[in-house]
């Protein structure tokens, strides 16, 4: 099940970014205030995807960029990543927006996700992401209809 997110899911968002930061480094740094990372300025709307009444993933459109979206290591394969990710898509079309994201070239799951969705990679580049670290990045665009 999805719902838009509410301010009292903060919590629960948290926690769940928590297990998948440290199981796939996701977010790359761990924010100082993940509650705010999670509402980052220019925030148009936010999903939480449920199971069995538990928060276990999230979406966001900021824009016409989507953000912050992951799903619990225990609850991937589940379809929840591809719903969130239909949900935001829906959103931005809604708005006439093609939207766009960012996703670290070694994230390969979430690749595989996008690119069977009809994602089309548009560029990569080297972002540096502070203290002389450089990570490759793939930059995506909506291209034709929602894949779900």
């Amino acid at each position: 099940m999805l719902r838009r997110r509410r301010a009292t899911d903060l919590d629960a968002c948290t926690a769940v970014l928590a297990e998948v930061h440290a199981h796939s480094g996701y977010p790359h740094h761990w924010p100082d205030d993940p509650a705010r990372w999670l509402t980052p300025d220019g925030l148009t709307a936010a999903w939480v995807a449920l199971s069995a009444g538990r928060i276990v993933g999230h979406g966001a459109l900021c824009g016409r960029e989507i953000s912050r979206l992951y799903v619990a290591p225990g609850a991937r394969g589940a379809g929840h990543g591809g719903r969130l990710l239909g949900a935001v898509e829906d959103a931005a079309a809604a708005r006439g927006l093609r939207p766009v994201l960012e996703v670290k070239a070694t994230d390969t799951a979430a690749i595989a996700l996008y690119e069977r969705r009809g994602w089309v990679r548009r560029a990569t580049e080297q972002q540096d992401w502070g203290a002389g670290e450089t990570v490759t990045v793939h930059r995506y665009e909506r291209v034709g209809g929602p894949g779900h």
